[in-house]
Formats: structure tokens, sequence, C-alpha cells
């Protein structure tokens, strides 16, 4: 009988449960093995209909990730097993909790077992004391009396993981983006814009995507604004709205303060390939995609919504696959009420569209959180899976809190008013979805121990595993290459060139009366469209252009650039 089979069976009564008990202890365990021990006669209360009926809810007979034991009365029911479908795993959840309750470690409890089970994981290591899921774990007294409890067998254990770095600041491989790929809509909301602005920076990328002007980094994006309000590129966009000269001043001023926090190392080339979340070790294991943020703390807004981009790029890359038996991805959207702060209603709508829809592309989406307020609630309803660790209650604030977060919960037989309240560090309300889609019965449990180191690894270790990976030399190195910045220069310097020879064929006379007629026609009443198309910039970009002019780029519902590959 295997370990999940005969918690299975320790859910059908009391001559199963020590048929279990008798297996499980006559096991050997290795040194750094913690076994389930015997539990003492009479020790295990009997279990009653109401925890049965629960228990049975979560006896899935597919493959499951086990959470912990029931708590009833006070007591841990070690018979009464809290499972959740892996087939389910793409429907979304939440975890919440207050701080310190635990949440980065049921984090860590679900992304081993997802590994385990050979699904890649997508972690955001906010506070950096996630990268430790790499190293074995550490036995100690209280991983012994946590397994014992819930009937654990414990055996230390590191996974396979890459760890990146937004821009490379910090431990990890660097992670960048265009300013092409990342799109008007998630950057209005990185440089705070407003409504108006945000539609004229989408403007701006309208008119590069058509001119085949590649916005590469910040520096790109500000030569084209300054480009469109000169006197020879503003009549480019009259035909479509222009660009006012306030507004384009207010968009450079948030670059140029952006730029002065630091922020241009996150926009450049060689852009990551979101394909790289997606891999699977070679002993079958998925890989644990840990993306240091402690570098970035002071800038939350830059990477809730970074974090926005890898999931809008996996969106419209990946294929309809429908209901698969096993997630192809399940990301981990950490400090998740950064990303909803401030939003438009456009981007809210964004999000919610991309969470609905990105299920049936095989990724699943774990918002966490403090409260389930701190969620909109029509991207709340998108998640069926809850993991609620504790909830404090000390300001009318709170209590107010605590009472919207019951009322998100199924009808249940507890007072989840003071069982959020009293719950312990590794404790957790938890509901999920049935392998028919049904929500489960609400659940106090006590959660499992992770395998893995519960802590940092030492950096020295860190940045020796980040320099061997073969990711290394791809995205290592920062790549400045022509794009428009480089284009516009080029052509101001073509359009000085064209004026000299302008002014020096001018100072010679005209053959013929006719040809000089014309020409002082023309130099008197020049439309607009012959303004434009014998600008100097316009024909030196015709030149250096040449087939992309006219091929815009499509984007998606966040804007972001759909990238062939």
């Amino acid at each position: 009988m295997t370990d999940s089979e005969a918690r299975r069976a320790g859910t059908a009564g009391p001559e199963a449960s020590e048929a279990s008990e008798a297996s499980e202890v006559s096991e050997v365990a290795t040194p750094d093995t913690v076994a389930p021990g015997p539990v003492a006669s009479g020790a295990t209360p009997a279990l009653t209909p109401q925890v049965l009926e629960i228990a049975s809810e979560y006896a899935f007979p597919g493959s499951a990730l086990d959470l912990g034991a029931l708590l009833w009365d006070g007591r841990c029911l070690p018979d009464a097993q809290i499972r959740i479908p892996l087939g389910m795993l793409n429907r979304h959840g939440l975890v919440a909790g207050a701080t310190g309750t635990g949440k980065t470690k049921t984090l860590q409890l679900v992304a081993e077992q997802l590994s385990a089970q050979g699904v890649p994981v997508f972690l955001a290591d906010v506070k950096g004391d996630v990268s430790g899921i790499s190293a074995p774990g550490q036995v100690n007294d209280k991983v012994r009396a946590r397994a014992s409890e819930v009937r654990q067998e414990w055996t230390p254990a590191g996974f396979p993981c890459e760890f990146y770095a937004l821009g490379g600041m910090g431990h990890g491989i660097p992670v960048r983006a265009t300013v092409t790929s990342f799109g008007p809509v998630l950057l209005s909301k990185v440089l705070r814009l407003n409504q108006t602005q945000e539609q004229s920076l989408g403007l701006i990328f309208h008119y590069a995507d058509q001119k085949g002007l590649e916005l590469v980094d910040l520096k790109d994006l500000r030569a084209v604004v300054t480009f469109l309000t000169s006197d020879e590129g503003r009549s480019e966009l009259k035909g479509i709205g222009g660009l006012s000269t306030a507004t384009a001043g207010v968009i450079l001023r948030s670059l140029t303060a952006f730029e002065a926090q630091g922020m241009s190392p996150f926009f450049g080339e060689p852009e990551f390939d979101t394909n790289e979340l997606l891999k699977v070790a070679a002993d079958g294991r998925g890989t644990v995609s840990v993306l240091e943020l402690p570098a970035v703390q002071d800038k939350p807004q830059l990477f809730s919504t970074f974090l926005m981009w890898l999931l809008a790029d996996l969106f419209h890359d990946l294929p309809e696959v429908g209901d698969l038996d096993k997630p192809k991805l399940v990301f981990f959207f950490d400090e998740a009420h950064l990303l909803f702060d401030d939003a438009s209603r456009a981007f809210l709508d964004s999000i919610t569209q991309t969470v609905r829809l990105i299920r049936s592309k095989g990724v699943g989406i774990f918002f966490v959180t403090q409260t389930p307020k701190d969620v909109p609630a029509d991207v709340l309803a998108q998640l069926g899976n809850r993991v609620q660790h504790a909830l404090r209650a000390f300001t009318p604030d709170d209590q107010k809190a605590l009472k919207a977060t019951v009322k998100t919960f199924p009808d249940s037989p507890y007072d989840l008013e003071e069982v959020l309240t009293a719950l312990g560090t590794g404790e957790a309300v938890v509901t999920v979805l049935s392998e028919k889609g049904a929500p489960t019965p609400v659940a106090a449990t006590r959660l499992r121990a992770p395998e893995s180191l519960m802590g940092p690894v030492d950096p020295a270790v860190l940045d020796r595993a980040v320099e061997q990976s073969p990711l290394h030399a791809r995205y290592a190195l920062a790549v400045d290459r022509e794009s428009a910045y480089e284009k516009l220069r080029a052509a101001d310097a073509d359009a000085d060139a064209d004026a000299d020879a302008a002014r020096e064929a001018g100072a010679k006379p005209g053959k013929g009366a006719g040809g000089g007629r014309a020409r002082k026609a023309e130099e008197e009443d020049p439309s607009v469209v012959q303004q434009v198309m014998g600008s100097g910039v316009f024909k030196s970009l015709a030149r250096s252009l040449g087939t992309q002019i006219g091929r815009e780029i499509t984007r998606s519902v966040f804007g972001t650039a759909r990238r062939r590959r």
C-alpha cells in the first residue's frame, strides 16, 4: 500500500486507519527521514459524521497534492487528510493571511509537490526567503512534531530551480523586456499615467509599430516622443489625433523620473523568452523558476506589473489545450494587492480576461495577499481554490475585513470568524475544487511541513547556481542594437545633409522661366502630404526601414506585442 493510498484508506473507518498505521510504522526511516509515528490507543478521537463527510470530500481517487490534516474542535485529526486535485490547479487560487501566518511556507509546500509531479512552477520571491526550495530541509523538533501531528513522512529534498532577477538587479539571470513588447497599457501603469496620457502613449506605440521603429529601451521611447513633438514630426500624427506638447511633456518627465530610480536595466535585450518557465528537469521534475525581488522591494508597482507582463506573454503565446490531467505551469503572484492598487477600469478588465482565459491554456495562477478584499471581485470570482491563513482583528477596519472574508466562503459548520482569528502559524482554512469542479466543504487544516530548506540559501551558493545555468550565457550580457533612437539620429543627420544640399542647389539659377514658376508655386503652397513626404526625416526613415514600413505589430488585450517564436 502506498502512502497516498493509506491516507485515502484512513478516511474510510477505524479498521482501515489501523491498517494504514501498521503499514507506515513498519517502514524503516533514514536518519533524516521523519516517519509518521504510531498513534497511542485512544489518542485519535472517533471521527464524527460531520468530520467523515468533510474528509470524504477530500479523498480524491486521482493525483492530488497533500496539504495537511483536518482540525476539528481544537484537535488535529490525521485520519482526515486534506488534499487538492492536481488537475484543478489550473482553476487558479488564493493564498491569503496576515503577515507571519505562514503564507510563504504554504507556497513552498505546494510548489514542492507540483515539481515532484512534473509541473513547472513560478515563484515571485519578494522577501528573499524562497531560494531554500533548491536545498534539502533540516530536521528539527518543530518539523518532527508537525510531521507526527499530520501523519507526514517527511524526507529532506531540494528541487530543480532557476533563479532570475529583474534586469539583473540582484542574484539571478537577468529578465528583460523590450519597451515594444511590454506595451503601452502596462507601461502606463508603471509610469503612473492617467487615462488621457495612457491613450496618448498608445498612439505613440501605434506610430512606432507602423514605422518599424523598434522601442527596445527607454531611450528609444524618449526619442520617438521627442520626434513627434518636433516641427517635422508633429504632422505625422495629425490625422489620427496628434500628441499635445503638454501630454508629451508629462510622459517625458515620467520617463526621466523612472530612469532616475535605476529602472533602465529592466528594458532591453536579449528579451526573456517566457517559454523558459515551462521546462522540466532531466529527472522528470518540474523546474521551479524563482524570481528574486529583494533588490527591488522599494519598486513594488514595477515588479507587480512586470509579473503581469510575464502572464500576458504566456497568455498570447500558448495554444489552447482545455483541461489537462496536470497544469503546464502554476504561477504564484506574491504581493498581489500591488497589481490592483490605483489600477484603471480597463486595466482591471484586462486582468480579469487574462485570468479567465489562461486556464484553458494549462496555466494556473495563485494570487498571494493579506485579505481577499485586496483582489477585485471579478478576479476573485475566477479563483477556485482557497487557502486562508489567520487574520487579525485588532481594529475596526480589521474586524470589517474579517467579516468580509468570511462572506466569501461557502456555508460551513465552523464559526469562521472565531476560527480565522485563532489559527496558528502553518494552519489555514481550505476549500478547493473537486475533480468534478464543485467546491469542497470548508476545512480548517494543519498544514504539512515543506521538505526543502525553510529559509534562503547562502548568496554565494545562489550566485554559483546562476553562473552554472545554461541560461546564463543566453541572457546575462545586455545587447544594444540599432533601434528607434539610432534610426532617428541617423534620420536627423540625413535631414541636415539634405538641407545643406538644398541650400547649395537653391543658390544656382533655374533653367527657364517655366521651371522657376513651378518651383516658386511649390515653395508657396506645399500640401501637408508634400511636407511630410518631402521632409528629410521621413525620407531617411523610408530608406532605413524598407519593407518594415506599414507593418504594425499585433497587440494583445494588455497592449503587449505578439511575438513569433
